[in-house]
């Protein structure tokens, strides 16, 4: 039954089924929709695991070799900070925590992020939970429901990294706890995201806000790795380096996780209760009277929503490519500690600018990374259903789509620059050579048409294919494993013939080749071409 309430004018109707009521249906609504995304998460986080764990097994397969390893990473400051404590580098399990915790951290918190504000602030602005609300739903279900899917999702990433972790030779006890440690931290970032997702009014606030804290997280770990202990304590992401799996086998800090995450939610559950449903506890600030000139076209509305992300991009891969930077005056001397290791530079016999080709690659996944998803935002605003008022306008299809095919590709080169000039400045502090952040960015572009075709080639996805996003990732994983593993695990020859960094000069390590470059300019125009017809005559929606 329901009963009504009546104070003053006000009438009010309490209903009888619990706020709760629906979350069981939910979760399996929830599980469905994320049946194609979360395996690939799942994969690749075993995938890298086993990787690693493989590899430097490999690499390190006598205590002597371990111990080279642990005496050269101690003495540079930069390598701890990327890693964790060295602690973990007295045993080999230890040592493969080391290479990977921080960054399948990362990817955990990403997984969790995304997954939490699909199900909680992307679907209420989209007018899909006040849908699911019209039932007999209660008002927390939504937001339990997608704690629900967070749980299980993180329940598996323990066990997938749990076997792998056995299945590559580790031992139990400690694979256990690495996963545990892992799936905690995740499950920490989903309550916070359902924190944010209750604070601000939009998805991209949601991400920016998390993202930050992720950064602070990190950023907290490596300061504390590399100098008090103390300040490591303050990020998650130390509490579970800090368990010190295959050395130590510490449980109690994942207690740690379970508390952080209890208070999340319960700050989550009231601020929902406290809020207007659509909104956040932060609300849109008014704009001006009078748009700017900027946004009389597609091509500056689509800068004016993507800046903040295109910027978040430059500013992440700018600290990456200083700390990468700050290595490599050490490349030559932790080669010939480590001589197994040159199967993964272009030339070990110019170590220096060999690895500075390296990780300019790595810098030009990242800036294609970057293009990939600018672009994918136009399939996003067109399933929204935003694409139509602009369509609706005396703007053709072509120029719609053209606005995010030259922010993705503007905003990818100036993430390649920016990653460029931070491992030249972080390498000039090294050696006192200022100008070493000039060439080091000019040689960062030589890396631009190719980033291109990727984003291109993204272009065309959205302009034929419904389901773009996913394959447009698909695409850019295979680029990125044929860029990072095709040469150092002998791959077959023809893996990587349709990865467009093959053909194109392993800068500075090799001159710029101007002949590759103008042609795979001439493949980013025939792709585009492509693009642009694709988009015109399918219809709009599909």
């Amino acid at each position: 039954m329901s009963g009504v309430a009546v104070s003053g004018d006000i009438v009010t109707t309490e209903t009888a089924f619990p706020r709760s009521a629906g979350f069981t249906s939910l979760v399996r609504f929830s599980l469905r929709r994320e049946r194609w995304i979360l395996p690939w998460w799942l994969a690749g986080m075993a995938a890298l695991m086993a990787l690693q764990s493989t590899s430097s097994q490999n690499f390190y397969d006598s205590p002597e070799k371990l111990a080279q390893l642990r005496s050269t990473m101690s003495a540079n400051a930069a390598l701890v900070a990327m890693g964790g404590p060295t602690r973990l580098l007295e045993t080999i399990g230890g040592e493969v925590l080391f290479e990977i915790f921080a960054y399948l951290a990362i990817v955990v918190a990403l997984m969790n992020m995304f997954l939490i504000g699909r199900n909680t602030r992307s679907d209420e602005e989209a007018g899909r939970t006040e849908l699911i609300r019209s039932m007999r739903v209660g008002r927390r279900a939504p937001v339990l429901a997608a704690l629900g899917i967070a749980v299980l999702a993180n329940i598996v990433v323990a066990v997938v990294l749990t076997v792998a972790s056995v299945v590559t030779g580790l031992a139990i006890e400690g694979s256990v706890l690495f996963g545990l440690a892992i799936a905690g931290f995740g499950m920490t970032v989903a309550a916070a995201t359902t924190v944010a997702a209750q604070m601000y009014q939009n998805p991209r606030g949601v991400y920016a806000a998390v993202s930050a804290l992720i950064a602070v997280a990190y950023i907290l770990r490596a300061v504390g790795d590399v100098g008090n202990d103390a300040v490591a304590w303050a990020s998650p992401i130390g509490w579970g380096q800090r368990t010190y799996p295959f050395v130590d086998d510490r449980w109690w800090p994942l207690l740690l996780y379970v508390v952080m995450s209890a208070m999340l939610v319960a700050v989550a559950f009231i601020l929902a209760e406290r809020r207007d449903f659509g909104a956040g506890v932060f609300r849109y600030r008014a704009g001006r009277g009078t748009a700017s000139r900027l946004l009389s076209s597609p091509v500056g509305l689509v800068w004016r929503v993507q800046r903040a992300t295109v910027f978040g991009w430059c500013i992440g891969v700018f600290v990456l490519g200083s700390a990468y930077g700050s290595f490599a005056d050490s490349i030559e001397q932790f080669l010939a500690d480590n001589p197994e290791l040159a199967a993964y530079l272009p030339d070990a016999s110019d170590a220096v600018d060999s690895y500075h080709s390296l990780t300019l690659s790595i810098i030009a996944l990242l800036a294609a990374a970057c293009g990939v998803s600018c672009v994918l935002r136009a399939r996003t605003e067109e399933a929204a259903g935003r694409a139509e008022m602009i369509l609706a306008a005396p703007v053709g299809r072509v120029r719609w789509l053209t606005g995010y095919l030259v922010v993705a590709m503007a905003g990818s080169a100036l993430v390649l620059v920016a990653g460029g000039f931070g491992d030249g400045l972080a390498y000039g502090v090294t050696i006192g050579d200022p100008l070493q952040a000039v060439r080091l960015a000019a040689s960062a572009l030589a890396y631009v048409p190719a980033v291109w075709v990727i984003v291109a080639a993204t272009a065309v996805v959205v302009g034929v294919a419904r389901r773009a996003a996913a394959v447009a990732w698909l695409f850019f994983g295979y680029v990125a494993v044929a860029v990072m593993f095709a040469d150092a695990f002998d791959l077959p020859e023809w893996f990587d013939r349709a990865s467009p960094l093959r053909y194109t000069a392993q800068v500075p390590l090799e001159p710029f080749d101007l002949g590759q470059g103008l042609i795979l300019l001439a493949v980013v125009a025939g792709l585009s071409g492509i693009a642009f017809v694709g988009c015109r005559r399918r219809d709009l929606g599909y």
